[in-house]
């Protein structure tokens, strides 16, 4: 029987090996022209505002040239926002890589573990009850994305975790958490109220280097550890009795691409808010472009920069004299590609 079960998935790992030579050269390709956009981007929004900048005079600034007003608007101004920016997008995308491919499942993403909802419930507990400007927002939202996280984990247990079992457990507990929220909002006042609301928008507004920093040294840390997932996600496509055949423990490695998935997410969203959307569509742009049988992490990353970072230049520059949650802009992009797939599933699914 076991001879039965490495023998096909020899020869499936034999054609994927074969395939991802492609793929590979697919995607330094894609990486290569999402890493030029994404500096383009950034440079053209870090010259846009009130006091307009050429994007050659930015990139005179950065590289510590430029006037002195030029080195205070860019570097202390809008290089800790565009940053952010960066940042935030990079680890959704890469949350929602590892998402969808350890459930196996294009439609999940991190808010199916708890992640989001925990974290704008901490957040907005703090707003409420002591005050946006009490600095423990950031905090406390990480702290509710991974308890709330843990939580569905805890729950989902049953002698090992099921993808499809963790998905059903995530949505449970974050429509729960989720009324928490909704609690706190009724009875918040309604100027805080209305701060909360800002943040559950997802924001980079006002964002500064003591926010770029931690989540800076997070992805640091998490991004390399995503990355050499690579067998272990590979391996987990496979029915549990061939990834156990590969010598893979099963258990342990879910627990690691779950802990790495949550962290990531749960970093960006103490940064800048539930930013919509980034985490789902991201992954399936990058598996479309790159092509293969999974979201390409580091790809996936990348543009997921690119989006975030070209959606707060149009939150900053669509309307005048008037600033749109960044959140509000990717929902917009991330909600028609959602309907698309349900339509495109729900066709396969019927044939």
């Amino acid at each position: 029987m076991t001879a039965l079960l490495v023998r096909p998935a020899g020869r499936r790992l034999v054609r994927a090996g074969r395939l991802s030579t492609t793929v590979s050269a697919r995607s330094v390709v894609v990486g290569a022209a999402g890493l030029a956009a994404t500096a383009a981007v950034a440079v053209v929004s870090i010259g846009q505002g009130s006091f307009t900048i050429a994007p050659a005079d930015v990139v005179d600034v950065l590289l510590g040239g430029g006037t002195g007003a030029q080195r205070l608007v860019v570097l202390d101004l809008r290089l800790p926002r565009i940053l952010t920016a960066l940042l935030v997008g990079a680890a959704l995308a890469a949350s929602g890589a590892l998402t969808q491919t350890f459930t196996r499942n294009p439609l999940a993403s991190p808010d199916v573990l708890g992640v989001t909802n925990g974290a704008s419930l901490g957040a907005v507990a703090v707003i409420v009850l002591a005050g946006p400007a009490s600095g423990a927002v950031p905090l406390a939202a990480l702290a509710g994305g991974l308890v709330a996280a843990t939580l569905v984990y805890l729950l989902a247990w049953r002698r090992g975790i099921d993808g499809y079992r963790l998905v059903l457990v995530g949505l449970g507990v974050g429509e729960i958490v989720q009324s928490g929220v909704s609690w706190f909002l009724v009875r918040a006042e309604i100027v805080d109220a209305a701060r909360a609301t800002v943040w559950l928008n997802g924001s980079v507004a006002g964002a500064d280097w003591a926010q770029v920093r931690p989540l800076a040294a997070a992805l640091a840390v998490l991004l390399p550890v995503a990355v050499a997932t690579s067998f272990t996600l590979q391996a987990l496509q496979f029915d549990d009795d061939v990834t156990r055949s590969l010598g893979v423990r099963l258990q342990p490695a879910r627990l690691a691409v779950v802990l790495t998935a949550v962290a990531l997410a749960a970093a960006a969203v103490s940064a800048a808010g539930p930013v919509e959307f980034v985490a789902f569509v991201v992954p399936q742009i990058a598996l479309r472009l790159c092509g293969g049988s999974r979201p390409p992490v580091l790809v996936s990353a990348i543009l997921g920069a690119l989006l975030v970072s070209a959606a707060d230049l149009a939150a900053r520059t669509t309307l005048p004299d008037r600033e749109l949650p960044v959140g509000l802009v990717t929902a917009i992009v991330g909600a028609p590609y959602l309907l698309w797939l349900l339509v495109r599933t729900n066709r396969r699914v019927s044939a």
